[in-house]
């Protein structure tokens, strides 16, 4: 089947071929959103591993239309289901247990695809969005939405006129209001820091380590959970690990009753990158609402997950159908296939607006076996607004 598939694609390459973005020369990545390897001779297709910026035919968008119809059309006995929502951590756990942290490779893409990442990308967005305020506030002085002694935005700090190196952080449950100054007594890890980036479902650290390794000597911090002890433990035990700048811990997003361990409205930037895919469909909108909420206004939450319809979700076997575009895999873990329309509604029904929402389609290739496949990922910003 693969190889037939594979040839067709071939024979329908200059078809089904195109590309979003026209640069002046193809040599050259743009720093984002996406890669710039474009395929433009059919005949070159096994030259590479990976092309770039590929749009499907209407034809091939009916064909795997019809085959995610077909592997849904069985599902699993709704007797069966619960459990992969109750226990998924003990699924996840397993799952590292067995691969450690030899099965996802770090993601050096980081940086190319999200920029604001980096501490200075967001002091930069930061200053323009004072300024827009400031003008907004008063078009001469702009005094009302600034701090009286050092002029700068008081409204992306939850914790205003704070030194440095106060840590303060609310008792547990207690409403902070936006302009209220914090004067209670807990400390916080990253408490000191300007910039603080939230990675959720870190796995074994395959983004934490390259942010941890950008961040250093900066005034910047990062904090990475998961709901499995086993990669946290293992994130902890990399020899790249460093409490100075980073704060590794165990937490299940999908809890509404678990506390993270700094206040809300404190984050620059939250990081999932497939990791909502494993969320039931129910929960997400709630998950997605409860972390928006520890976002700085103007703090960005970056995602990028699987696309539906991505060569992944057409393999599937019938009777590992959980619900529309939700399937089981056979180790237990569970992987959901979003569309462009989804992702908008999930963050902007969380209050933040939407900076880029992307369907990346790829053709990976196996140039050993002469194997093609259609990668689908969607790849998404969205901005609290300031």
């Amino acid at each position: 089947m693969h190889k037939q598939w594979s040839i067709s694609v071939l024979k329908r390459a200059s078809a089904f071929i195109r590309f979003s973005v026209r640069l002046k020369s193809t040599n050259a990545r743009p720093a984002a959103p996406l890669g710039s390897r474009i395929l433009t001779n059919p005949e070159d297709v096994f030259k590479h591993n990976m092309w770039d910026h590929v749009q499907w035919t209407e034809e091939d968008q009916e064909a795997a239309r019809q085959k995610a119809e077909e592997n849904s059309s069985i599902r699993l006995p709704s007797t069966e289901q619960d459990k992969f929502d109750t226990d998924a951590s003990q699924y996840w756990d397993q799952f590292y247990e067995v691969h450690q942290d030899k099965f996802f490779k770090d993601r050096r893409w980081l940086f190319l695809e999200f920029p604001e990442l980096l501490p200075s990308s967001a002091e930069k967005r930061r200053t323009n969005a004072c300024l827009s305020h400031q003008v907004a506030a008063d078009p001469v002085s702009g005094s009302s939405h600034t701090d009286g002694e050092t002029g700068h935005c008081r409204h992306n700090d939850p914790i205003q006129h704070r030194r440095k190196t106060d840590t303060f952080f609310p008792q547990e449950n207690a409403p902070v209001e936006p302009n209220e100054t914090v004067t209670r007594t807990s400390f916080f890890p990253g408490g000191h820091a300007s910039f603080r980036i939230l990675e959720v479902g870190c796995g074994v650290g395959n983004s934490v380590f390259p942010i941890v390794n950008t961040i250093k000597n900066t005034d910047s911090f990062l904090y990475c959970c998961d709901f499995s002890p086993r990669a946290i433990q293992l994130v902890k035990d990399h020899p790249d690990y460093d409490e100075a700048v980073c704060h590794a811990f165990v937490h299940d997003i999908c809890v509404e009753a678990a506390s993270f361990p700094f206040p809300p409205q404190s984050l620059d930037v939250i990081l999932a990158v497939f990791v909502l895919s494993s969320i039931h469909p129910q929960r997400m909108q709630r998950v997605v609402n409860q972390l928006s909420t520890y976002l700085k206004h103007g703090g960005v939450f970056l995602f990028r997950d699987y696309g539906r319809y991505d060569f992944s979700q057409l393999r599937f076997k019938k009777g590992r159908c959980i619900s529309d575009n939700f399937y089981t895999r056979g180790d237990g873990t569970c992987v959901y296939f979003f569309t462009k329309e989804e992702v908008h509604d999930l963050f902007s029904k969380a209050g933040l607006e939407e900076i880029q929402n992307l369907e990346d389609k790829r053709l990976q290739v196996n140039r050993g076996k002469k194997v093609v496949m259609r990668r689908v990922w969607m790849q998404s910003k969205y901005r609290k607004p300031s």
